[in-house]
């Protein structure tokens, strides 16, 4: 990994290329991060940067990570996350990575919280189809229908597609285009939906599995 910043989703737009063209867009607050500790192989056996993003209250802080923002000389910070660079000595603790970091035309892989839709049933969570409305269906054409065999191996294998809760987990989109980069208001604009609500935290990086 080259680049890696902690964000915010602010929400989405679209906006126009050169030929008039509309490219739909979500708008990411991207830093300011500070670097708030190096992890090294010495120390760590790995070497990595541990980014800081969003001001928080000193008396919201627990002592111990009050005093790891201090060493760091840094104002305590919200969100924490590691990155594992590929030349880690590029960065400093202290530092403070904006924007900027990225450029557009730029591949990235954006991970955030998908949206929690509590317990959902089969259809919405899994795309099951619904079972016939005509003759004798009843009021469960949104039910699952069977769930196996019976004296054979007279159980359910797990893994079994059912009701149960849906959304409120990690989700990576990989291979989205950077299409603006604002760097006076800390802001890109990323082609394409990226998981989460508005307001809600994402880690924008190098595409793991850019296109040729």
């Amino acid at each position: 990994m080259q680049k890696g910043l902690i964000g915010k989703k602010i929400g989405m737009t679209q906006l126009f290329d050169e030929k008039g063209n509309v490219i739909p867009v979500t708008v990411i607050e991207a830093g300011p991060c500070a670097v708030t500790q190096k992890k090294t192989v010495e120390n760590d056996g790995y070497e990595a940067v541990q980014l800081g993003f969003g001001d928080v209250k000193v008396q919201r802080v627990n002592k111990p990570m009050q005093g790891h923002f201090a060493k760091a000389d840094v104002a305590p910070k919200k969100v924490l996350r590691e990155f594992r660079l590929e030349d880690c000595s590029a960065v400093n603790v202290g530092d403070i990575l904006k924007a900027d970091t990225f450029e557009v035309g730029d591949k990235v892989d954006v991970v955030g919280t998908s949206k929690g839709k509590g317990t959902a049933g089969a259809i919405k969570r899994w795309n099951f189809g619904r079972l016939k409305e005509t003759h004798g269906s009843g009021p469960v054409v949104r039910h699952a229908g069977s769930l196996g065999a019976c004296s054979d191996p007279s159980r359910v294998f797990k893994g079994k597609k059912l009701a149960g809760h849906l959304g409120a987990e990690r989700v990576t989109i990989q291979n989205l285009d950077i299409v603006k980069v604002d760097a006076e208001n800390n802001l890109i604009a990323i082609k394409g939906a990226v998981p989460g609500p508005k307001g809600g935290i994402v880690v924008i990086r190098d595409s793991v599995k850019k296109e040729a």
